[in-house]
């Protein structure tokens, strides 16, 4: 496994808002991964959900 240099991951809203989960940081992808499988799992068929998407801090 290859490493790409972040320090970690940060949730971000695909509209650029911040709430509850969006800005939230994490130490590996998996753990910002188990938020938002647990948030788009309580709103199985819901059209009122927020789009959101994992990124890489950047290393400074």
């Amino acid at each position: 496994m290859t490493s790409s240099g972040a320090s970690g991951y940060r949730i971000s809203r695909d509209d650029g808002a911040t709430d509850g989960i969006a800005g939230s940081c994490f130490a590996t992808y998996e753990e910002a991964y188990a938020v938002l499988e647990r948030y788009y799992a309580d709103l199985c068929c819901s059209d009122d959900r927020e789009y959101y998407r994992i990124e890489p801090l950047d290393p400074a």
